[in-house]
């Protein structure tokens, strides 16, 4: 009967765990004072430019707003992007 009740506590650690990020992310963008557009701005203009020299993945690109450590328990935002790269493009390799 105690294993059945483990099973339980772990799903509720695991929610909470869950919970606790997503408001750590909220957080992280009422700190910054920045709205889902806003990072939709950004998003487009690094497709733009990215774009000039290689060929990406839009579809599989994650941009997000993330909290680092630094010194002295201090924290600041970074902007965290993973950008998946179909090819890169031949751009003056012949001149």
């Amino acid at each position: 009967m105690l294993d059945f009740f483990k099973f339980f506590s772990k799903e509720d650690n695991k929610s909470k765990d869950i919970a606790k990020e997503r408001l750590k992310l909220i957080l992280i963008h009422d700190r910054a004072n920045v709205s889902p557009k806003f990072l939709d701005m950004i998003k487009g203009d690094i497709i733009k430019v990215i774009s000039n020299y290689m060929e990406i993945d839009e579809a599989g690109m994650d941009i997000k707003l993330s909290r680092i450590e630094r010194e002295n328990d201090n924290y600041s935002s970074a902007l965290i992007a993973n950008i998946p790269i179909k090819r890169m493009k031949k751009i003056g390799k012949n001149n």
